[in-house]
């Protein structure tokens, strides 16, 4: 299964705004959203990681977890 991303904007539920024509027929899609309130539970951050690294073998989740959470910890305070 390949994957594509299209920017779309999602007001009160409903799509708004999709920045490309999404394909017909059924879709399956992973809804990744910001919320600057809130962070993502590093327990979540480790399901995450280790469900869509499955092309990896031998991934250290712990360590590719840190890793991203650096990276995003930085990237919030620029």
């Amino acid at each position: 299964m390949g994957h594509k991303i299209a920017e779309v904007i999602i007001e009160d539920g409903q799509l708004k705004h999709v920045d490309k024509k999404l394909p017909g027929g059924k879709i399956k899609a992973h809804l990744v959203y910001d919320i600057a309130e809130e962070g993502v539970s590093e327990t979540e951050v480790m399901r995450i990681v280790k469900e869509t690294a499955g092309i990896y073998k031998n991934i250290d989740v712990g360590v590719e977890t840190r890793r991203l959470r650096e990276s995003w910890e930085r990237n919030v305070r620029k």
